[in-house]
């Protein structure tokens, strides 16, 4: 194939990437016209509660890097944002707030969505060991005081695609 007709084709597929809305940089350059385009994953929670369902822009960390660093050094963060800790297993959670400005809750969630517990207004910079007291495969942390806001408890439900059904 030449180097025009490669151009070609590559054009053709960021036209239709754009088209439909995809980031161009997920079809990569090679991608032939008729491959299919690989969606990044969705950045987007919710969290069932009586009152109703609450959704939030997240962040996923789910390697050691991204899970030990967190939301550390943070110093603010938007009402309806949070950071989606997934360990790809259920265990006992410990988290602490070393590091961390931010006063947040932690949500500690089961692989099936269910919140397990909540650590409320957790303490800006603290080394005291913030335990899930249960099982959970997900820490969904945000800003303090937003469980209660919503009317989060154990029970709660977390929805989003990595939650087992």
């Amino acid at each position: 194939m030449s180097v025009t007709a490669q151009r070609c084709r590559v054009l053709l597929v960021l036209a239709l990437a754009l088209v439909a809305g995809v980031p161009a940089e997920a079809t990569g350059p090679a991608a032939p016209p008729a491959a299919r385009v690989e969606v990044p994953p969705r950045t987007a929670a919710l969290l069932l509660t009586d009152s109703g369902s609450h959704s939030f822009t997240i962040e996923i960390a789910d390697d050691p890097i991204e899970r030990s660093r967190g939301l550390m050094f943070r110093k603010e963060m938007a009402r309806d944002h949070g950071m989606l800790f997934d360990f790809g297993g259920e265990g006992e959670r410990t988290f602490w707030m070393k590091n961390t400005p931010l006063p947040l809750d932690i949500i500690f969630i089961r692989a099936d969505g269910t919140v397990v517990s909540i650590a409320h207004h957790t303490t800006p910079f603290s080394t005291d060991a913030i335990p899930s007291h249960g099982k959970a495969r997900f820490v969904f942390e945000v800003n303090a005081g937003v469980a209660d806001e919503i009317g989060l408890e154990p029970g709660g439900r977390l929805v989003h695609e990595r939650v087992e059904r």
